[in-house]
């Protein structure tokens, strides 16, 4: 069988930076190789599309140094439309070779640039297959205001919020905290189109939010105030497939000392969080799940994938926290693990996204 030829694609403009690139060791390491033929093309910090090495072990999961995507002077030519699928990459000295025809990208990105649209627009105009996430759901969870706006309209439970500019903070801090006061406390701050809980505080006491503010605004000019739930910390990993929409079984953020899941707990092994995968559930706690899970990723347009946070509250109502349209994707984030948990292995998990992206 010819093996078709997958671009994983990582790096990027964002904060989520190394994150990617330490997803890009596990994706290559893990990738069926008897299938595909893999060209890894990183994203620098500045933007430039650059031809990688393929080194799983270059990009470790290493806290003490995360990796990251250097310009290393080449850059790659993508196709244009209409014409063939052939990727090029100008090398240092000038000349220009061809990589061969393309079937698929893998973006493998967090963040603006990578997560909220712009990268599957840019796909889309070039008539290049991808994998994941499409324009409309990238585009509408990664602003957790509009996300929220989506799920409301199609019944779903959100936490309460107000949303917060900085003009708005910076012509009258006095009606915004006013405003923050309203959902009681605590409450979370984070920025409305930041992921990996980049810029997230948590708001205990009233003379805390204008720090907060600070350290929100740092990442994002919208922000917005939510009010803290009480109940248990659910994801269920949600996947396209061949046969449909299928959701996971879910997994639980247990926090023993953390505040809560924060940077560090969700990809540094910091202490004060266990993931635990699978949940303990009832059946029917599993059934509501995994359907609330499905609502969700339906409610915003989904394909490809997504992962569905939520809370589980003593009354048993499910309170929908967000979708992340590109997980954290090493082997020891959570939408694997459920995967895993679950019967998929890392490798096929990434057989499933491709696949959904060469359907196209």
């Amino acid at each position: 069988m010819d093996k078709q030829t997958v671009v994983v694609l990582f790096g990027g403009r964002s904060s989520e930076h190394s994150i990617s690139s330490a997803t890009a060791g596990g994706v290559l390491g893990a990738i069926d190789r008897d299938r595909y033929a893999v060209i890894p093309v990183g994203i620098t910090r500045e933007g430039a599309f650059v031809l990688e090495d393929d080194d799983p072990a270059k990009f470790p999961l290493d806290a003490a140094h995360l990796p990251e995507v250097v310009d290393n002077g080449t850059r790659v030519l993508w196709p244009e439309p209409g014409g063939d699928r052939t990727l090029r990459v100008v090398q240092t000295d000038g000349t220009v070779e061809g990589l061969g025809e393309i079937d698929v990208v893998l973006p493998i990105l967090h963040g603006p640039h990578g997560e909220d649209g712009t990268i599957q627009g840019f796909f889309d105009t070039l008539e290049v297959p991808y994998a994941g996430g499409g324009v409309l759901d990238s585009a509408l969870c990664m602003d957790k205001h509009f996300m929220k706006i989506a799920l409301e309209a199609s019944g779903i439970s959100v936490a309460p919020w107000v949303t917060v500019r900085r003009t708005d903070w910076d012509r009258d801090a006095a009606v915004v905290r006013a405003r923050a006061a309203e959902l009681g406390l605590p409450v979370f701050v984070k920025p409305a189109r930041a992921g990996s809980s980049v810029g997230v505080s948590k708001v205990e006491a009233a003379d805390e939010l204008d720090a907060a503010l600070v350290v929100a605004f740092a990442e994002d000019d919208k922000v917005l105030i939510e009010t803290g739930v009480s109940g248990r910390e659910i994801e269920v990993a949600v996947l396209e497939s061949a046969d449909g929409v299928r959701a996971s079984l879910p997994g639980e953020i247990v926090l023993t000392s953390r505040g809560f899941y924060d940077f560090e707990g969700k990809y540094l092994g910091g202490d004060g969080v266990d993931v635990l995968c699978p949940a303990e559930v009832t059946d029917a706690e599993l059934a509501a799940i995994q359907q609330a899970g499905i609502r969700a990723f339906e409610a915003v347009d989904g394909r490809g994938l997504a992962r569905v946070d939520m809370f589980l509250t003593p009354s048993g109502e499910l309170v929908v926290n967000e979708l992340n349209t590109m997980p954290g994707f090493t082997p020891i984030s959570m939408f694997p693990k459920c995967w895993v948990a679950s019967g998929l292995s890392y490798g096929d998990l990434i057989t499933e996204l491709v696949e959904a992206g060469l359907r196209r």
